[in-house]
């Protein structure tokens, strides 16, 4: 960046070049142990609500399809209010302390739901863990950004949505084994663990020093990078980058440079959201229930949790390498043919009606294992389904936040990270707390069709819209929104003069 141009000129120092990362990493692990509790607490109702809405459920529990609509939905307003919450705290109190907090709306979220008598307990309960995730999924990757030295910044920077979706994963694991209410117990675990571990870890050295605690910020600095490390030029670096920082005006929104990365950071949050990401993850047990797989409801979603996991590391090696729009592309038209496939099965296949899924869930599992065995109707389904979730976490699901994080001016980024925040929650709600009904009223045709539809303008937006900012410095990025280019951004000789 040009204010650290004068800095970058120095040569290193033998010491500055003997940095020592291991306390870091700790630190980043203490960190996202949040979002591990995220990742878990988000799919917390897909083994949960088959079976709430059994027979024999208690009847002070027991859900009907409206009940089960804002149990799977209400998670994503209380994301929503917990994101901006967390926007707010980071400037009052510090990153690190407001991922500690968001450790008490989680710890009580939980034990109302492990501890339920009534159904209002398991909505209530179901909204704070909500408020939770949304301050670890807003606060977290801050923080790993502000600790992390340029050298490793990206490769943990993948971290939060890696543990994110290793603790989806560890959900649906558990949920083979644990009754609903031990799964909310289990939960507790992480959030009070990361709490520990943060007590004993450094604040954000750019925090210390915009508060003008200097000898703090070092103390800080030498702790995260060990003791031989040279930090008097970084520290340097991040006060002039302080220094330097202004506000943006509201004349100064209206001209491209800001408006247009904000709109398109937005636009992506949105569509992202509407290629039924969530709705599909929060009853992913239920939506297998009423397709005609050949294993359990539970046994499928445990295998999907697996590959996606594997398609965000996949990602991970793969963003530096392959690009950003072409991974968007590949990501759009995987989730295209398997939400197509789906699509198409579910309209040929139709599931049965009535509000009560969970007799499907025992018909079709009896049916699947001694009548229909291992067919092609009864496999597309789950492997349409992984098709489509390692399309996504290859591209859509981590690229939108990576692109936020470049092409938004750091002026505004506050502003417009906000923004990003409501609309992507409260898309999620809506979708989410629709697709129970659609599928209730229709089945799963008329969801899938829609997502088919999203998913051909990823691939038009992606085209028409999104810049290709691999191998590009934030200043060139800059350039390209301020002087209106299209697409591709050319690197210039006084550019690249400038940037020597």
């Amino acid at each position: 960046m040009d204010e650290e141009t004068p800095l970058l000129n120095k040569r290193p120092t033998s010491s500055e070049s003997q940095i020592n990362n291991s306390k870091l990493y700790l630190a980043v692990f203490s960190a996202i142990l949040g979002n591990f509790n995220f990742g878990y607490s988000l799919v917390y109702s897909s083994p949960v609500l088959p079976q709430l809405m059994r027979p024999d459920a208690e009847p002070r529990l027991r859900m009907d399809t409206e009940q089960a609509a804002w149990f799977g939905s209400i998670y994503t307003l209380g994301a929503a209010a917990g994101g901006l919450g967390a926007m707010l705290l980071n400037d009052l109190i510090g990153r690190k302390l407001s991922i500690m907090m968001s450790a008490v709306p989680s710890t009580i979220g939980y034990m109302m739901l492990g501890g339920a008598v009534d159904r209002w307990m398991l909505h209530v309960g179901r909204f704070l863990t909500g408020i939770a995730g949304g301050m670890t999924a807003a606060s977290i990757p801050v923080y790993i950004s502000e600790i992390s030295h340029k050298s490793v910044r990206g490769a943990l920077g993948s971290c939060p949505q890696i543990t994110a979706v290793f603790g989806a994963l560890a959900l649906y694991a558990l949920g083979l084994v644990l009754p609903w209410r031990w799964l909310a117990v289990a939960g507790e675990v992480p959030a009070l663990l990361m709490v520990v571990l943060l007590a004993f870890m450094p604040c954000s050295p750019r925090r210390l020093l915009s508060l003008g605690r200097e000898q703090q910020a070092e103390r800080a600095l030498r702790w995260l990078r060990g003791k031989n490390y040279d930090i008097h030029i970084e520290l340097s670096a991040i006060q002039h980058s302080i220094n330097t920082q202004g506000k943006v005006t509201w004349s100064q929104l209206a001209t491209p440079l800001y408006y247009r990365p904000i709109m398109i950071s937005v636009v992506m949050r949105f569509l992202q959201q509407m290629t039924g990401i969530t709705p599909i993850l929060v009853y992913l047990e239920t939506i297998f229930s009423q397709s005609k797989a050949f294993l359990e409801p539970r046994y499928d979603a445990a295998i999907v949790g697996a590959v996606r996991l594997l398609s965000v590391a996949t990602a991970a090696l793969l963003m530096d390498k392959a690009g950003r729009k072409a991974l968007l592309y590949t990501s759009s038209m995987l989730m295209f043919v398997s939400s197509l496939t789906l699509t198409m099965i579910s309209h040929t296949t139709p599931c049965p009606p009535g509000p009560t899924p969970e007799n499907v869930t025992v018909s079709l599992a009896h049916n699947s294992h001694n009548d229909l065995g291992i067919t092609a109707a009864s496999i597309l389904p789950l492997i349409s389904t992984m098709v489509f979730i390692f399309g996504y976490a290859m591209g859509w699901g981590p690229i939108t936040w990576l692109l936020m994080s470049e092409v938004l001016p750091l002026a505004a980024r506050g502003v417009a990270s906000g923004l990003c925040v409501t609309v992507s929650w409260l898309t999620a709600f809506m979708l989410t707390h629709a697709f129970t009904h659609l599928v209730d009223k229709y089945g799963l045709y008329v969801p899938y069709l829609c997502f088919t539809v999203v998913c051909v303008l990823c691939l038009l937006f992606n085209a028409v819209c999104i810049p290709e900012t691999r191998g590009r410095s934030l200043e060139e990025i800059e350039n390209y929104f301020r002087t209106g280019r299209t697409f591709t951004i050319t690197r210039s000789h006084s550019t690249a003069h400038s940037q020597a």
